[in-house]
């Protein structure tokens, strides 16, 4: 008994501890984040630009948004009705690096 007790705490707390996901604070690193971490952290941006001032702005992607879709809902086998799902867009997590590569202003897009 002692056993299967122990058992089942460690896979809840696995559970718990696992299922926790810590949002960043993004204005906490303004100013001292570079852009070298930020690739190191979220990979490579999916889109980026150097601006004329030598400031870098990237996206990364962070929620694939669904195209929408068409279906028929059936509440009795003789009834349908047609049902439709909007399109959701895309996220993403905006960073702007001054020239010396901090971050500068963050935001998030959905496009």
């Amino acid at each position: 008994m002692k056993t299967w007790f122990l058992g089942f705490l460690a896979a809840f707390i696995f559970l718990v501890t696992g299922c926790n996901t810590a949002r960043v604070n993004w204005e906490s690193r303004v100013g001292n984040y570079t852009y070298d971490q930020a690739v190191l952290e979220l990979g490579p941006p999916d889109k980026s630009a150097k601006l004329t001032d030598g400031a870098i702005v990237a996206e990364w992607l962070t929620y694939r948004g669904s195209r929408g879709s068409s279906y028929f809902y059936s509440p009795s086998p003789y009834y349908f009705s047609p049902y439709y799902e909007p399109p959701t867009p895309d996220r993403f997590l905006r960073l702007t690096f001054d020239p010396e590569g901090r971050l500068r202003a963050w935001q998030r897009v959905a496009k």
